[in-house]
């Protein structure tokens, strides 16, 4: 009886405990909604659809709320000016990575994607220059992503399958598509040339990985709510948590073991990929006793760059494959432009895509349309900070909301449609627009976003030139609502035939 009492008196002080932290600092955050005792607002919050939810309460509380996932409170930023006010005006203060338990269990703080301060700073201008200047040499990252591209192509091909395929042909084809653009690591759009840039090679039959390399970025971020919201409890309770850490174990056991072959064979004179290059770095910084380039790190920003640049790349593609199946007058307008200014004699450049505008808009369409991370990775302010007439205490975590820009309906009438037309003028110019933030924006905004912006052009482009998109049903009946995650939007399951042209 006494062990009860001792229990349910603590519990009350933990939950008093809990009520006067929560209050005592709402005066001086944003206002929000009434968060309960230890759980915060979570029971407010679709987690199956936080960017819903975001919304919802921004039409209540304005563009600058609060909420708590938990105990600790969350500053949300929902709509343009706020977001760009944050990441852009006030780039240094908001960019701190915000606390994510889940990553910190698989990453310990170490990498480039959610690291922080001094280690964050010097890894990210390492991992752009190298992005930058890796092409210098005997070929250019353009003529390796046509070389992929390329290669994707004749894959497609060995199917043989024409417009008047049997049955078993288009079985075949739909195989290939799901290998290429789905199942298969070794094959995504982006896949192969990430993994040559990283770890110079991923064509050899011995190099597979034994999980799905491309899921290991969402997953992560959107495994089990709960353990992020209650990291304390992640060691104890099942679920899809231990399935991610497990397969980042793989993962960076694999890219351990090429991390060795690297160094086993490293020719400082000619680095052939991005280890060579961390490794000669850290040659260079071998008596700086500071040094952040350890292997470490290296183990951890290679993980990172690997599995965010492979997943967004392939699964933006496979959604834009979606769209323009369903919207046929969309992709015959590509094509036809594509015929004007490459013809079928060879292949994409992207000194093309300055003389495709309509090709252009279309992918920056898609991108905007799928609003692919709606709610962005959490940022953090690095010290106080006076935002709109509120006090944001150092560390406290921040939400940006880019569905709300992305889905802007002022900069982007019927922002729900897709609508190529919405980077384009009258006269059928491409026209950018600062609401176009796919990639985030400011400090932290994605480090290969070149890269891919590349990918994408020259993939969707060669496939193109090359194939006509066959739907198996109706295009009238393919359903393209995004498939809602706790922190992602993938496409729904589809089957699709390429008909070479």
């Amino acid at each position: 009886m006494d062990l009860v009492v001792a229990l349910v008196l603590g519990l009350s002080c933990l939950l008093l405990l809990s009520v006067w932290r929560q209050s005592s600092g709402r005066g001086k955050l944003p206002p929000g909604p009434t968060p309960l005792p230890i759980i915060g607002n979570i029971l407010q919050i679709d987690v199956k659809d936080i960017s819903k939810s975001l919304t919802k309460f921004s039409k209540v509380y304005g563009p600058v709320f609060t909420l708590y996932l938990g105990l600790k409170p969350s500053v949300v930023l929902h709509g343009y000016d706020a977001v760009k006010e944050a990441l852009v005006d006030l780039g240094e203060e908001f960019a701190g990575r915000g606390s994510f338990p889940l990553s910190e269990k698989v990453n310990k703080d170490l990498g480039i994607l959610f690291s922080n301060g001094k280690r964050w700073k010097e890894l990210r201008r390492f991992s752009l220059m190298t992005l930058r200047n890796f092409g210098m040499g005997k070929r250019s990252i353009e003529d390796r992503v046509q070389e992929e591209a390329c290669c994707l192509v004749e894959e497609l091909r060995k199917t043989n399958v024409s417009s008047d395929s049997d049955e078993a042909d288009t079985k075949a084809l739909l195989l290939s598509f799901r290998q290429h653009f789905g199942d298969c690591p070794k094959a995504c759009p982006g896949t192969q040339w990430t993994s040559r840039l990283l770890l110079k090679s991923f064509h050899d039959p011995q190099a597979g990985l034994p999980v799905n390399t491309k899921e290991l970025f969402m997953t992560l971020l959107g495994s089990n709510i709960v353990c992020n919201i209650f990291p304390a409890l992640m060691d104890y309770l099942p679920g899809s948590h231990n399935t991610v850490i497990k397969n980042f174990d793989y993962v960076k056991s694999y890219v351990l073991e090429k991390i060795k072959e690297h160094q086993e064979s490293l020719d400082v004179n000619n680095p052939r990929d991005f280890i060579d290059c961390f490794l000669i770095k850290m040659k260079e910084e071998k008596n700086n006793q500071q040094s952040e380039f350890t292997i470490e790190n290296l183990l951890t920003t290679v993980t990172d760059v690997f599995g965010a640049g492979t997943e967004t790349t392939s699964t933006t593609m496979r959604y834009g494959l979606l769209l323009l199946l369903k919207h046929t007058e969309i992709t015959a307008k590509v094509q036809e432009e594509i015929d004007q200014v490459i013809g079928r004699h060879r292949s994409p450049c992207m000194q093309d895509r300055s003389r495709m505008p309509y090709t252009e808009a279309v992918l920056q369409e898609i991108q905007r349309y799928i609003d692919l991370i709606p709610t962005n990775l959490p940022h953090a302010v690095t010290c106080d900070v006076k935002f709109r007439n509120y006090f944001i205490p150092k560390g406290t975590r921040i939400i940006t909301s880019l569905t709300s820009v992305l889905h802007d309906n002022k900069e982007f009438p019927n922002p729900e449609v897709f609508d190529p037309g919405h980077f384009l003028d009258k006269s059928g110019n491409f026209k950018k627009s600062d609401y176009f933030m796919p990639f985030s924006s400011g400090k932290r905004m994605c480090v290969g976003e070149g890269l891919a912006r590349m990918e994408l052009f020259l993939f969707l482009t060669t496939i193109l030139q090359n194939f006509k998109l066959k739907p198996v049903i109706d295009p009238k009946d393919i359903d393209t609502t995004p498939i809602a995650s706790s922190f992602g939007h993938v496409p729904p399951l589809y089957q699709l035939c390429f008909i070479p042209v």
